[in-house]
């Protein structure tokens, strides 16, 4: 990179998305500033946890007693943030310029320096450690056109997708309001309703839970056969017509099962991983009004697939959004966690091969063992095994669940503001 041009240029494809409303650091290696570490946070609106989030995240990329080996040699700074109703670009760079300072102070305590600060807004950047106006001017400096840099040339050849914006990720994942929540919601309570005396029968479990995988199962199949084409928001409305009220009350209560939320867990790769995907993200937008917690398995298996398939972006999003829900759920923290340690996916998928050939429920059988026991990356594993209902009409096209990216590695939580994604 050869400027602070290039450097914003470059940020959509280090994150592997257009961050909305984010402060990130990114860390720099060697004499000639290779990229390491990652971490993002929502930038909080209340000022006074400024100084708070500012040390942690500074002590993400810098952790206490670090070898010197392995001790970034400089740090970037960028705060990505749309203007308000009424607010100019400038504004929003002089609003966010206290928290640059403070995120510039704690890398600075711990012998860090950061070697730019950009703010990111309304299509223009501005640097907060450049005073010359001459190549920083106070009206700021408009960004190059997506696609066009050298950056975009890189990244195409190397494979390197950018999904979108963070927003328009997260909104794939976020419950339906106005009039069809509350006919989600009524569908939602007579399942939940009928549900309690089917569990209360000899047996009763375990029918439900071949019943759920059996209409998993049915649904995946239909979603194949229907393969929408267009923008994100176009593909979603048509998955969302594929699945009826019912159908996704009685998935998403089945789902809350561990057992059968494990056992769904196996649609993970082959054929099935694409149309799982969208029926797992379709069912995390059903969990409208007081159903929202019930979101947390559906959001945990999309963010599972998207791993399982070389999509961290996307599954860091859907496993945040998961934990900012429930912080204690324990598949969707293991999986978090594994993906920022940057583990291998592979040691999970064989174990839900194997607990699908065992057909057996037993101790550490379960994918939240596995995450436990995967290796670091470079250690040696086995190698890779890939293994009908009624369809409503629906647009027909072709779709997938995302293609490889790369990321970075860090080591601690940086804080519950917003998304847990760590860089």
């Amino acid at each position: 990179m050869r400027g602070p041009a290039e450097l914003a240029d470059a940020l959509p494809y280090l994150m592997g998305f257009y961050p909305d409303d984010s402060v990130i650091l990114v860390a720099l290696h060697g004499e000639r500033g290779r990229f390491g570490g990652r971490v993002r946070l929502g930038i909080p609106t209340d000022t006074t946890q400024w100084p708070d989030i500012a040390a942690q995240l500074a002590d993400c990329l810098i952790p206490a007693g670090q070898d010197p080996e392995h001790r970034p040699a400089g740090i970037l700074v960028f705060l990505c943030q749309e203007p308000r109703p009424g607010e100019s670009g400038q504004d929003v760079k002089n609003r966010l310029r206290p928290l640059a300072q403070r995120l510039r102070t704690a890398c600075g305590a711990l012998e860090v320096p950061v070697l730019e600060a950009l703010c990111l807004s309304n299509g223009r950047y501005w640097s907060y450690c450049c005073p010359d106006f001459r190549c920083c001017p106070a009206d700021g400096t408009p960004l190059v056109m997506p696609g066009t840099s050298v950056m975009a040339a890189a990244a195409a050849y190397a494979g390197m997708q950018v999904r979108g914006s963070l927003k328009e990720m997260e909104a794939r994942l976020t419950p339906r309001t106005g009039r069809r929540a509350a006919q989600q919601e009524k569908a939602l309570d007579a399942a939940a309703a009928a549900l309690v005396p089917r569990m209360l029968r000899r047996d009763g479990a375990a029918v439900v839970r071949r019943d759920t995988l059996d209409l998993a199962g049915a649904m995946i199949h239909r979603f194949r056969q229907d393969t929408p084409s267009g923008s994100n928001r176009a593909r979603d409305a048509c998955d969302d017509a594929l699945i009826t009220d019912g159908e996704s009350a009685d998935l998403i209560l089945g789902l809350q099962d561990r057992t059968t939320r494990d056992r769904a867990a196996e649609w993970m790769d082959g054929p099935a991983a694409a149309a799982a995907l969208r029926l797992w993200r379709a069912l995390a937008r059903r969990c409208a009004g007081g159903y929202v917690e019930h979101a947390v398995p559906p959001l945990t298996l999309a963010g599972w697939v998207s791993w399982a398939t070389e999509d961290a972006p996307s599954a860091r999003v859907a496993l945040g959004r998961a934990l900012s829900i429930d912080p204690d759920y324990l598949f969707a923290q293991l999986l978090h966690r594994a993906i920022n340690d940057g583990l291998d996916p592979e040691p999970l998928r064989r174990c839900l091969r194997e607990q699908r050939e065992e057909e057996t429920d037993g101790p550490g059988a379960g994918p939240e063992a596995a995450a436990q026991e995967a290796p670091r990356p470079g250690a040696r594993h086995g190698s890779v095994r890939t293994g009908a209902a009624d369809r409503p009409r629906g647009a027909r096209g072709a779709t997938g669940p995302g293609t490889r990216t790369t990321d970075g590695r860090g080591r601690r939580r940086a804080g519950r503001d917003g998304d847990r994604s760590r860089w």
